[in-house]
């Protein structure tokens, strides 16, 4: 579980929403989001893109070095999107796909933020690796590589949030210090865990 991470760029975009597009393809979660399976990678992107494209403006995405995998952390504070990007994210979503699949997809995003710890803490928000470079231990090395960081601030440091909605990937997360803090059930009956590690000081 190793990696050389370094903080993504605006010149990394395109590979950050390759590497994203590729990862969650079929996710549990996010691959039925976009039913139409010939479509789905096209149509998935535009949604990466608004997300990691948001992101930028903070320092903490991180990525390996031909960005293979991407971490998105969001710091205390900070948010996804903000009301003019996320105001515009169901109107792209449904201009690739259609009003309902838009709305359904919203949905998510609003139930995940309505699941949100009240004190402040670190979001690990994204993090994929391309399909091609799976099981090299390249996701887990950003995360851990994250967790570093974060815990380098000391005092400044908080307890770190996520959404798992692969089960496949808890017990990685609970490998760095995440314990399970609660579910979230979609329409879909798709269970994601919410997962929690506390500062440490």
């Amino acid at each position: 579980m190793t990696s050389v991470s370094r903080v993504a760029t605006v010149a990394d975009l395109d590979a950050v929403v390759a590497t994203f597009t590729s990862a969650f393809l079929h996710d549990p979660v996010w691959g039925p989001a976009f039913p139409d399976e010939r479509r789905r990678a096209g149509q998935a992107a535009v949604m990466w893109r608004v997300y990691a494209g948001s992101a930028l403006r903070y320092p903490w995405t991180l990525v390996t070095p031909g960005v293979e995998a991407a971490a998105i952390f969001i710091p205390p504070g900070g948010v996804e999107l903000t009301e003019e990007e996320a105001g515009g994210l169901e109107g792209r979503l449904a201009a690739v796909t259609d009003a309902e699949t838009a709305r359904a997809i919203m949905v998510v995003g609003e139930q995940f933020e309505a699941a949100h710890p009240a004190q402040p803490f670190f979001y690990l928000t994204i993090l994929g690796t391309h399909a091609d470079h799976r099981g090299k231990g390249l996701g887990m090395g950003l995360v851990a590589d994250g967790l570093a960081r974060i815990d380098a601030l000391g005092e400044l440091g908080a307890p770190v949030y996520l959404e798992s909605t692969n089960p496949v990937n808890n017990r990685r997360y609970e490998s760095v210090g995440f314990e399970a803090r609660d579910e979230i059930v979609t329409s879909g009956g798709q269970v994601v865990t919410t997962m929690w590690r506390p500062a440490t000081r």
